[in-house]
């Protein structure tokens, strides 16, 4: 029964690895997190040169970076939330589940929002639309590409 009862319970050294793997976890996914929103800017930047070169009106150029800026703060809302949903973990999967609605309604919210904005400045609609393309693509790509080299 002592066999048992040690199998079940983890030893204060057992506990001590699990919070260092956890924490060492959650600080990766900051860093990643940093470095994908580094790779939008910097890809927004780009898309935002190359409409520049192509049409040489700064009026495609402001376009795409506003889209792609609408791109940036939705990942910076995402990595937000990710960050504050870690520092206070719920214990009832129902109150996660109602968590990970709530913040998606709160980004999707946010976007559409954001993009009116764009498109009521009277910017150019696909260049807005382009930026907004071109960050979303590297927020997926990035985390695919960076969660293999770490």
């Amino acid at each position: 029964m002592v066999g048992d009862m040690h199998q079940q319970c983890l030893t204060p050294p057992e506990n001590a690895a699990i919070i260092a793997a956890l924490l060492d976890v959650e600080a990766k996914e900051k860093k990643l997190a940093r470095q994908v929103i580094v790779l939008q800017i910097a890809a927004t930047l780009i898309g935002a040169s190359i409409a520049y070169g192509i049409k040489g009106s700064p009026q495609f150029a402001i376009a795409v970076l506003s889209g792609g800026a609408v791109s940036i703060v939705n990942a910076v809302l995402l990595a937000w939330r990710m960050a504050r949903s870690a520092l206070h973990p719920a214990h009832e999967a129902h109150h996660q589940l109602r968590l990970l609605y709530l913040y998606a309604a709160e980004r999707f919210l946010v976007v559409v929002t954001l993009l009116c904005l764009c498109l009521a400045m009277k910017l150019p609609p696909l260049a807005v639309l382009g930026g907004f393309v071109i960050g979303q693509a590297m927020l997926l790509a990035g985390r695919l590409i960076l969660n293999r080299l770490v």
